[in-house]
């Protein structure tokens, strides 16, 4: 019996999750269904794919590969199912994947000045993990990826295109006993005062997640709904924060003004990148490959650290999201 779309889309879900159990979960059908599905790609192939082990499972050499063309199939199945049901219609939809301090800090500003561009019909951007941008794209359920880029390991058959520099400092209130430490600020004294961070925390992918992941000792973490709340926390006195410098730069003291300052610990400002992801080789869809370039831009710089315009998207559910109608 020939493989089905189904039992690839199963095969897909547990190479990336390292688990049947998981992917059982993620796809909404029991353990034994994703059992069965990987039991008759076994048999079709002729390939054991994966084997168990005590902390979930390996794939064979044959079992790499087929998860690479497993992708790629769903993803390219999506797209034709999108591409029917939208057949006769001229509507130009985007669907942005954007990690968590890129939609908060500067989504609003650049659709605000891409709308006004291009004029798309509609965008659809919703906030996802760095660590699932490879997978996303591949299976085309988006176009594009804005902020964190996916890990080295992930990026054959993508095109990543750096797109905006920006620097994360820890701040602390005016107040704080550690403003007036002086400089340097140890890492044991930092310990003593509470971490804020937006949703998520740090992405491990980006360079101030590796910098924390590289401390000997890891502070109290405190995740907020957003990072503009972590700053108000701080600005309140309750802790520290990495925080994106050209975010809060119009608020650190200067003489008499300003509620925060900058704390000088060593290796920091942490300098950082956001990326603009497609797949490669044409494979993006041509208003992918317009937002990836015009992102690129002096306009779309200077809307990112501009103290003017909207900055992030609405949420709706647990998603982000934001549509422009022309």
């Amino acid at each position: 019996m020939a493989m089905t779309l189904s039992q690839l889309r199963t095969f897909a879900r547990v190479a990336k999750l390292g688990s049947v159990t998981g992917a059982a979960r993620a796809l909404g059908v029991s353990e034994p269904a994703v059992s069965a599905a990987i039991a008759s790609l076994r048999a079709e192939l002729g390939d054991r794919l994966f084997t168990r082990t005590p902390t979930g499972i390996t794939l064979t050499p044959g079992g790499r590969a087929l998860a690479a063309h497993a992708d790629e199939i769903v993803g390219l199945a999506e797209a034709a199912r999108r591409d029917v049901a939208h057949a006769g219609s001229s509507d130009a939809e985007l669907r942005v994947l954007a990690t968590a301090a890129f939609a908060e800090h500067a989504a609003g500003r650049i659709f605000d000045l891409f709308g006004k561009w291009v004029a798309p019909d509609s965008v659809d951007v919703i906030v996802e993990s760095a660590d699932d941008i490879a997978t996303l794209l591949r299976e085309r359920a988006y176009d594009i990826a804005l902020g964190a880029r996916p890990a080295m390991a992930a990026s054959a058959g993508l095109e990543l295109v750096p797109f905006f520099k920006y620097q994360r400092v820890l701040v602390a209130s005016a107040r704080h006993p550690l403003a007036a430490a002086g400089a340097p600020v140890t890492l044991d004294r930092l310990l003593t005062a509470p971490w804020f961070a937006g949703p998520g925390g740090f992405e491990p992918l980006t360079e101030e997640g590796r910098w924390f992941g590289r401390l000997t000792a890891l502070p109290e973490i405190v995740e907020l709904t957003s990072e503009t709340d972590a700053v108000a926390a701080v600005a309140a006195g309750e802790g520290v924060m990495l925080a994106l410098g050209h975010a809060v730069a119009p608020r650190l003291r200067t003489d008499d003004s300003g509620d925060l300052v900058r704390l000088h610990v060593a290796q920091t400002p942490i300098s950082g990148l956001w990326w603009a992801t497609t797949l490669d080789a044409g494979r993006a869809p041509e208003p992918a490959r317009t937002l990836q370039r015009f992102v690129t831009t002096a306009e779309a710089t200077a809307a990112i650290v501009s103290a003017t315009g909207s900055r992030g998207l609405s949420r709706r559910g647990g998603k982000f999201h934001v549509a422009l109608w022309s």
